[in-house]
């Protein structure tokens, strides 16, 4: 019976964001996506596609989303929105960063890239542009990629803290107490791999289109690159969406070292009250504002 009603209710739900897609005026962008995207089927083969076209997305969106907040250092104006105004970012810590980069993205998630054709075949995910998801569907499989990630990524994240293994894995990631945007997929070798896991579980569970791949890339590095950005940006569209964790949610894991082990949405923290010491902190910083007013 419960059964019944929620395939009912997820039905209407269905049903009503068609009718207002209907209603929605005609995406000028739609035509030229399709022709680039038939172009790209007929020059290039699956392999190519998902293999170095999937690291091509990577590459070109990590770096274009890090710009913003890269920029941002050199413009007086933003510093009143940088979280730790005490600790300006370095030409030093940033090559350093840009370094471990290069090896991460290339020798460990290269060769994870080069296994997605591969699971394309074997699951026979479609690549045409006849089968690809309508934009509401292809956001709501991404949104349960999110929850799925988030989830993974809070007990292995807080694991990861456990005094017998953060000093091992976890602490390289930890080193800028003050985090930037580039400094997203900074990390171990073995943490790229075990937190990157919640990334492709939600894949395989929900991909019925290659386009869900790099739609979902997308959205996981826009909101990886936002909360290291060290800014609090009071505009920031991400702020709108419900339980959106945020760049002062983890700013103050990296000031701490502790609490706040989710990645993108903010329940698990507060089920398991490890964000009990930000509450604190975010409480105890209105007052002084309100103080110094």
């Amino acid at each position: 019976m419960a059964t019944n009603e929620s395939i009912s209710i997820f039905s209407s739900a269905s049903l009503a964001v068609e009718y207002v897609d209907s209603l929605l005026p005609e995406n000028p962008l739609q035509e030229p996506f399709k022709n680039a995207w038939n172009y790209m089927l007929n020059n290039y083969t699956k392999f190519q596609i998902a293999t170095w076209g999937s690291l091509i997305v990577h590459e070109v969106l990590y770096f274009l989303f890090c710009l913003p907040g890269f920029l941002f250092q050199f413009i007086p104006y933003m510093k009143k929105y940088k979280i730790q105004k005490d600790k300006p970012e370095t030409w030093e810590n940033q090559w350093k960063c840009f370094k471990v980069l290069l090896f991460n993205h290339f020798c460990i998630q290269l060769p994870l890239i080069c296994g997605t054709y591969y699971f394309t075949e074997y699951f026979n995910i479609p690549y045409d542009w006849e089968t690809m998801p309508r934009w509401y569907m292809l956001l709501a499989r991404c949104f349960g990629c999110a929850v799925i990630e988030d989830t993974w990524h809070y007990f292995l994240h807080r694991l990861l803290h456990h005094k017998r293994i953060y000093k091992h894995i976890h602490k390289i990631h930890h080193e800028f107490q003050a985090p930037f945007g580039m400094e997203a997929e900074y990390a171990h070798p073995l943490e790229t791999l075990i937190l990157g896991t919640g990334f492709f579980i939600g894949i395989m569970l929900l991909c019925d289109h290659v386009i869900l791949l790099w739609a979902w890339v997308t959205i996981r590095l826009i909101e990886t690159i936002d909360v290291h950005s060290g800014y609090d940006i009071p505009l920031n569209p991400l702020n709108l969406i419900p339980f959106y964790a945020g760049s002062r949610h983890h700013d103050f894991h990296h000031m701490n070292f502790i609490g706040n082990y989710a990645s993108t949405f903010t329940w698990w923290d507060r089920l398991f009250g490890t964000d009990s010491q930000f509450i604190a902190y975010i409480e105890k910083t209105k007052k002084v504002e309100k103080k110094t007013e």
